[in-house]
């Protein structure tokens, strides 16, 4: 039997003081802070995916940042269960707040993960190899003529989607899209949800705090922690590499760029990365969720 008003749901776009927020509601309950934030479960990268830092933890427990090897490809089915497991170690009754910008996690939380099939472990290095030899762009091509409706929801230059949506149609004969339309029981319940926040500063003021919060990033040793990363060699399809500033520091560690420069760069990305999940939470987030302005 579970307690009403357990979980406290904190969304919104990068930099917009959501894990402040997060922590103050911690405190106050005695909950767990749990990462809903697709970035910063990978270790390695705790400066540039703007990871709790020591003083973060030392005043309220987080789970499930940092622990996955950033050689891994993971899912949103793969963060389910790891709630999953966590609400089976603490117990169902234990207060918890979700911190992050990853609208999916968000949505798989509350309304549930569609069944996937299993992908053979030579369709998926088929694939993989594939879209390293020949592109995203030809990949979402043939998407386009197998599966034109699930092409139709992909941008071009998405890999990671268009192999997924081509693994699952290779694997089971069916459209990833019929596969997410099947119905699901949501891992939680609509009683357990105390309250549903999504923070939504002013452009002007949020533009500000990604400048800001970047300019601390260099200064607690970014380029040293990307330089560091970079040098284990990871395929630049995964998405841990995709992490804004990782490139941008990269390519002025290669010495095509000046450091400004790839600062100027890498808040240009942060920026449109904030206006995407604005643009995703104000039209997903519809019912139940209340929007508020942290500068208010």
């Amino acid at each position: 039997m579970t307690v009403a008003g357990t979980v406290v749901l904190i969304a919104g776009p990068t930099a917009s003081g959501k894990s402040a927020l997060a922590i103050a509601e911690a405190r106050a309950s005695g909950a767990i802070v749990v990462n809903a934030d697709s970035m910063q479960v990978y270790e390695g990268l705790p400066i540039l995916t703007a990871q709790p830092g020591e003083d973060d933890l030392a005043m309220v427990p987080h789970r499930l940042y940092g622990h996955i090897d950033p050689a891994d490809l993971y899912s949103t089915g793969r963060w389910l269960r790891d709630v999953a497991a966590l609400r089976g170690e603490v117990g169902r009754d234990h207060p918890l707040v979700f911190c992050g910008g990853t609208g999916l996690y968000f949505r798989a939380l509350t309304q549930g993960l569609q069944d996937m099939p299993e992908i053979p472990e030579p369709v998926r290095a088929r694939l993989r190899y594939r879209l390293s030899e020949e592109g995203a762009s030809r990949l979402h091509r043939e998407l386009r003529a197998r599966d034109p409706e699930t092409a139709m929801r992909l941008m071009p230059g998405d890999g990671q989607r268009i192999v997924r949506a081509l693994e699952v149609l290779d694997a089971s004969g069916k459209s990833i899209t019929w596969w997410q339309s099947q119905a699901t029981t949501p891992l939680l319940a609509d009683a357990e949800i105390a309250r549903r926040i999504v923070l939504m500063p002013d452009r002007a003021r949020l533009h500000q705090r990604i400048e800001t919060r970047f300019d601390a990033m260099i200064a607690q040793g970014a380029v040293d922690e990307a330089r560091a990363f970079l040098a284990r060699g990871l395929g630049d399809d995964l998405p841990a590499m995709k992490a804004i500033g990782l490139r941008e520091i990269g390519d002025h560690l290669a010495g095509a760029i000046s450091l400004d420069e790839a600062v100027t760069l890498a808040k240009a990305a942060s920026r449109q990365y904030a206006k995407r999940q604005s643009t995703w939470f104000r039209n997903q987030c519809t019912d139940r969720w209340h929007f508020s302005n942290p500068d208010v």
